[in-house]
């Protein structure tokens, strides 16, 4: 099995993790996912759950991405987080560098924004199949609110630090 790396750790922490979070959200809906998600000694999962897990995680956190994409990279952008203005034609001297931005600053940001997402849609099908908690939505606010300062401190310094590397004269 290969070991966990940077590069792999990014994608492991900004896609299935998140997707895993949603994942644990939908198993009250089925029986299927439960199963999967088995902790019991006579319920315990098999290769083929484990399997079929991570598969789904995968699935669910690009879904997720797509989400993240659309409502909190749209929402940073609107409140002042400004996208880089690069010139791409210098990334060719500058490739490993800029991979290495997208590993130490864009999959955190990733994970931060990701994991709301994920996070507010698994509590949300929960409390529709296990009913509302105060507690709960209290916890949720706090998690998500420490997500989304961690998904603006991520991403203004990914955008500020691809600025310096592959800034465009205009």
């Amino acid at each position: 099995m290969k070991d966990v790396t940077t590069s792999n750790f990014g994608l492991l922490i900004a896609f299935v993790l998140p997707g895993f979070v949603l994942l644990w959200g939908i198993a009250p809906y089925s029986q299927t996912v439960t199963n999967w998600l088995a902790h019991a000694n006579s319920d315990a999962p098999t290769v083929g759950g484990f399997l079929y897990a991570t598969l789904a995680s995968v699935g669910l956190g690009q879904l997720v991405s797509t989400l993240r994409w659309l409502l909190i990279d749209s929402l940073h952008h609107r409140t002042g987080i400004t996208p880089p203005k690069v010139g791409f034609a210098s990334l060719k001297d500058a490739v490993g560098a800029f991979d290495r931005l997208i590993e130490i600053h864009y999959r955190y940001y990733q994970w931060h924004a990701n994991a709301l997402i994920a996070a507010t849609m698994a509590a949300v099908l929960y409390w529709f199949a296990r009913g509302l908690r105060f507690r709960e939505v209290l916890l949720l606010i706090a998690v998500d609110a420490l997500l989304y300062v961690g998904s603006r401190d991520t991403l203004t310094k990914y955008y500020r630090r691809v600025d310096e590397l592959l800034r465009r004269d205009d």
